[in-house]
């Protein structure tokens, strides 16, 4: 049975999804944040459908959006959303792109929800997670794969260009040789695939919290473990990522930044 957290994300994220799919390879204005990167006036729609659920249900939560910014963010329980993770994607025109829903208590994250609206054919993938009950796509419960060498394992990368800067760069280009597979599925997917047992690492270096948070409640409630590159731990300020199935977390200790 759903609680009322898990249940109200999932409402939320379906509310954008619904403002999204509308819109979706569509007429849209796109304007550009002081980082170059885009946001569209879907983003900001589909986040505010999302608050609109969430602070209906929760009025005394807080609230921490990639558009609509911080409300409340002193309360014990603090909402992460990012309404559409990819927006470049989206303003492209392909579904590489997600809606990301988190929950924190008092700096624990304890729930995720996960919606690509337009993957898979235009049928959508919605994952979910809370902490101790699993992750779940649908009515299937979620692994990580059982892989232990690292000549078995397949790696994902995505956003590296800060990594690509230090001599950690040199350190991949050592490891890269001993993998079974290197792939750059990025954004939501590679952690889907991860969480279900697809692949075995993901590595990235240009991440905020608002990216990932959901996902780190779906990898390492289907198993896996979800650190930074120091293999430290997952918080508000964290901008890199070692994903894995668990069992690989220790090949990669030489990717850690100084």
């Amino acid at each position: 049975m759903s609680s009322e957290f898990l249940t109200a994300a999932l409402d939320a994220a379906q509310a954008a999804a619904d403002v999204i799919r509308k819109a979706y390879r569509g007429n849209f204005e796109v304007s550009y944040k002081a980082d170059a990167s885009p946001v569209t006036e879907v983003d900001v729609g589909a986040e505010k459908a999302i608050k609109a659920v969430l602070q209906s249900r929760f009025p005394a939560h807080g609230f921490y959006g990639e558009e609509t910014g911080k409300s409340q963010q002193d309360a014990d329980y603090l909402w992460l959303v990012d309404p559409i993770d990819g927006t470049k994607a989206f303003v492209r025109g392909y579904p590489m792109f997600s809606v990301q829903i988190a929950l924190m208590h008092k700096g624990e994250l304890i729930l995720g929800v996960s919606y690509a609206p337009c993957w898979n054919g235009g049928r959508g993938e919605i994952i979910f997670a809370e902490k101790g009950r699993g992750a779940w796509l649908g009515e299937e419960r979620l692994e990580v794969s059982a892989v232990n060498t690292v000549a078995k394992a397949t790696l994902s990368t995505g956003n590296l260009a800060t990594l690509a800067k230090t001599p950690q760069w040199v350190e991949l280009g050592k490891l890269i040789p001993q993998l079974h597979r290197i792939r750059g599925y990025g954004d939501f997917l590679h952690y889907h695939m991860l969480a279900n047992g697809k692949l075995d690492a993901v590595v990235e270096s240009d991440v905020n919290i608002l990216d990932i948070a959901a996902l780190v409640v779906i990898v390492r409630e289907a198993g896996g473990t979800f650190t930074d590159l120091n293999g430290g731990p997952i918080g508000l300020d964290t901008t890199t990522v070692l994903a894995t199935n668990g069992k690989l977390h220790h090949c990669f200790s030489q990717l850690a930044l100084a």
